[in-house]
């Protein structure tokens, strides 16, 4: 009776699914595995280990569109962490007569190599592992192959193991067990993801559930996947047990002492039949004015008929609906996976409640109005750029944002130590303090970096210069902030008399120089000590427990008087001198001290002090250094910067001189690299340098022309394991300030394209990816401290729309973990305050209907 209503189920599901193209996959030439509806990526994207290991490469299923599978590959534990060991790849072949991929993964620390060869068979693969050699005495029972899959897109939908019927779990559920440390496999170069707490044991992941066939969400055709293994169980386990960003984990050991083909999966995807990707209709959410040109971009499925005409439609103060026009569709052919149209709506410019219709395809409503854009920034300002204030108390409401943070301040990080976060302490520490020795006076001002809760001192140079910018060009006067440096205490939308942009510039001023009074030249980063609680998630405050470690106390253990532990949580300042810093570091020290003078006038004139100090000893580090070092070419940009901040600031000619001595030779090499510092140069040059710029900015102009042919967006798309918004916000900048100084040059239109693209014009969906900004639909989960809420912290602007090789865009909006496409940043965020400030004041001064 079991077996007889298990089948009567699945036929009953087969055939409200409609499974099952006829049409087989076949390897087509961007090297991956397609038919309508399903894809298989065979390693066109590479695991590379550590910081970048994200869920993004080995074999990768895309599944009506969207990515559902990823980290295909032979891996050593149930339920891989970003820090766990992962395969090189080191020879990749494609087969187009035997419609095959085949694949080396090698393991380095273990001598250790698979072949993992994909074939196609009919509507599916076949994924069978080969070992020329046994696997590896110490990792026999570790060593298996995996498949994980996005929980977002499982969770609470049914799967079939053998015979048995269950559903994937909305939230983490699961049995582990522990296990001693000494059979747990070292990680990533070392680090170690998980305090044991003294335990000595390390928590090991049950399968929810072991057969030979499963059956992946019978009861959702777009996501329904079948898999049979043929020589070993299959195990499915949940990946979130160990961390939050774990996926479910379809797993095969690899057997013990056994060479030749050991392991083979046959993977069936459902393709539903004549399965066509819904249209992408791109478009502004927070709205447009009257008469800015509306131009929305529609994303279609490559064998999608386009249509000829879409039409705009206006919701009355009644409620009711009226179509107010309709016009043709443009062609502009194809860019990577899908083609794309426009719909060009300029005409519409009366103030109002809008669609788009296209075809069966309805938008979300949006606004034509004079005001779309006035509070464009304000969520960043108000809300997002304080909650990221380090070393303070920050409350909103009810709510505590977070507590004081790092009160045990920070200890000089040892010689030699290679950082998890893409850091290094050189062979010595280049201070007067000794390793793991308490540097004093560090945990003050400065911004947490991202979603994570060090001082990157980079970032926090370009944040406070961004402040600084907006300051000098647009004075914003937005006081809905308090801040009380002295009580280390801030309270969101309470005003305190004084423009909140001011506040964040000391803020972000006060660590910048303690970093140079203190240590006496910048810090790479003030950082994490150990990699189990760099990944910490939920208030900062808990981060370390607030007391100075103690070498002379057990571990755990707290001194009598209660001043310290022996808790290894301290953050580390990481001192090795660079000089290329240090002349970034003086740019904004002269910048910052500009902009403190009247309301903080003793930390302006340590600012410029710094500034001036580090000038020179930077630039005679410099010059010591090899011609044609990357820090010479990198230093010599940075250059230019300072010595036009530092001009500003004290007017002395040598500044002026040596500034455009660098500017003219760096335009003529990247003219788009350097052509806004350029600009921001105008207001304190002479007539002739204007005149000088121009034949750049006309090149720059070509530029711009280039990208309309480029891509149907019009915008620089960046194609980087880090999406491309910041692109995106320094194009819109630098049109802004080019169309104020070279009107009859650079057309303001081109900045409407950007914020067109940040606010849902751009590819795979047309969510905002500002958090909170949009009048309908903004994106709902960013990678943020809070990503394990699946929330967002409002103002902060995704990375965007990420490119996986060969010709896939996604940003998922159901899952905030992958940072290449969800995090903001301290300095992407500010970057984004600039551009705001620098759109609206064009749209003031271009007088549209404001």
């Amino acid at each position: 009776m079991k077996r007889r209503t298990f089948l009567s189920v699945l036929m009953l599901l087969l055939a409200v699914c409609h499974i099952a193209s006829s049409q087989d996959l076949k390897l087509n030439d961007q090297e991956y595995f397609e038919t309508q509806g399903f894809n298989v990526l065979v390693y066109n994207n590479l695991f590379t280990g550590g910081f970048n290991d994200e869920k993004t490469a080995g074999i990768e299923l895309i599944h009506h569109g969207v990515r559902t599978a990823q980290g295909g590959a032979v891996r050593l534990s149930n339920t891989p962490e970003q820090w766990d060991l992962v395969p090189s790849i080191p020879t990749r072949k494609v087969n187009n007569a035997s419609n095959s991929i085949e694949s080396v993964l090698r393991y380095d620390d273990f001598d250790f190599e698979s072949r993992v060869v994909v074939t196609a068979k009919g509507r599916g693969v076949e994924i069978s592992v080969y070992l020329d050699q046994p696997v590896p005495t110490e990792l026999e029972g570790s060593a298996g192959f995996n498949l994980e899959f996005l929980p977002s897109q499982y969770w609470a939908k049914t799967y079939l193991m053998d015979e048995r019927i269950n559903r994937f779990p909305r939230y983490v559920v699961g049995n582990t067990v522990t296990r001693p440390n000494t059979e747990k496999l070292k990680q990533y170069k070392g680090y170690e993801t998980y305090d044991d707490r003294g335990t000595g044991e390390f928590i090991d992941v049950l399968p929810l559930e072991t057969g030979r066939t499963l059956l992946l969400a019978p009861d959702e055709p777009e996501r329904m996947v079948k898999i049979t293994s043929r020589y070993a169980d299959l195990m499915l386990f949940d990946g979130r047990v160990l961390a939050q960003n774990g996926w479910f984990v379809v797993r095969s050991l690899l057997p013990a002492g056994k060479t030749g083909k050991v392991l083979t999966w046959t993977v069936e995807p459902n393709a539903i039949n004549n399965w066509v990707r819904e249209p992408n209709i791109g478009f502004s959410q927070v709205g447009y004015l009257p008469s800015q040109e509306k131009v929305s971009v529609i994303e279609l499925d490559k064998k999608a008929k386009p249509l000829e005409k879409a039409s705009i439609h206006k919701i009355g103060e009644d409620g009711k609906t009226t179509e107010v026009f309709n016009g043709k569709i443009e062609p502009w052919g194809d860019y990577y996976k899908y083609h794309y149209v426009k719909f060009n709506f300029s005409s519409v410019n009366t103030p109002g409640i809008y669609y788009i219709m296209y075809g069966d395809t309805k938008t979300n409503n949006f606004i034509i109005n004079k005001s779309v854009y006035d509070k464009i920034t304000d969520a960043t300002s108000d809300i997002w750029i304080p909650i990221h204030m380090n070393h303070m108390f920050v409350k909103e409401g009810y709510r505590v944002w977070h507590g004081e943070p790092f009160k045990d301040g920070y200890l000089q990080a040892p010689p030699n130590t290679d950082h998890f976060d893409l850091h290094e302490q050189g062979p010595t520490t280049d201070t007067e303090y000794e390793a793991l020795e308490l540097i004093p006076g560090l945990n003050v001002g400065g911004f947490f970096d991202a979603g994570d809760f060090d001082i990157e001192t980079h970032s926090n140079i370009s944040v406070v210069q961004n402040f600084v910018q907006t300051w000098e060009s647009f004075k914003p006067l937005r006081d809905q902030t308090f801040v009380d440096q002295e009580a280390r205490h801030v309270v969101l939308h309470r005003p305190d008399g004084t423009p909140d942009i001011l506040q964040f510039i000391e803020h972000g001023t006060l660590n910048l120089v303690a970093q140079a009074e203190i240590i006496g030249h910048m810090a790479q980063t003030l950082s994490n000590s150990v990699l189990y609680n760099y990944h910490h998630l939920g208030d900062a405050a808990s981060l370390t427990d607030g007391l100075p470690y103690n070498a002379e106390l057990g571990p755990y253990e707290i001194a009598a008087d209660g001043e310290s532990s022996g808790v290894k949580d301290d953050m580390w300042a990481f001192t090795s001198r660079n000089p290329s810093l240090d002349l970034r570091a003086a740019t904004v020290f002269a910048a910052a001290s500009r902009a403190l003078k009247g309301y903080n006038d003793d930390l302006s004139e340590r600012a410029l002090t710094q500034s001036k100090r580090l000038l020179k000893e930077a630039t005679e580090l410099l010059a010591s250094q090899p011609q044609d070092s990357t820090g010479r070419e990198w230093a010599s940009v940075a250059d230019i910067s300072t010595n036009l901040q530092l001009y500003i600031s004290t007017e002395e000619q040598q500044y002026k001189d040596k500034f455009q001595e660098l500017l003219w030779p760096a335009l003529d090499r990247n003219v788009s690299f350097v052509i806004l510092t350029a600009l921001h140069g105008i207001p304190h040059m002479e007539a002739s340098y204007k005149e000088r710029l121009r034949p750049y900015v006309v090149k720059y102009n070509e530029y711009i022309a280039g990208l309309e042919e480029d891509n149907p967006y019009g915008v620089p798309i960046g194609l980087g394991n880090w999406a491309g918004s910041g692109f995106i916000v320094n194009f819109g900048t630098t049109i802004s300030f080019a169309n104020e100084h070279f009107p009859d040059i650079i057309d303001a239109n081109h900045a409407y394209k950007a914020t067109d693209w940040l606010f849902g014009n751009h590819p795979y969906h047309n969510y905002s990816l500002v958090a909170t900004v949009g009048a309908a639909r903004p994106k709902e989960v960013f990678y943020g401290n809070n990503r394990a809420d699946f929330s967002f912290i409002p103002g902060n602007v995704a990375p965007g729309i990420l490119f996986r090789k060969p010709d896939h865009f996604e940003n998922y909006d159901d899952w905030p973990f992958l940072w290449g496409q969800n995090e903001g940043t301290i300095g992407g965020n500010t970057s984004y305050l600039i551009f705001g400030s620098a759109f609206k004041n064009l749209v003031i001064k271009k007088r549209l209907d404001i």
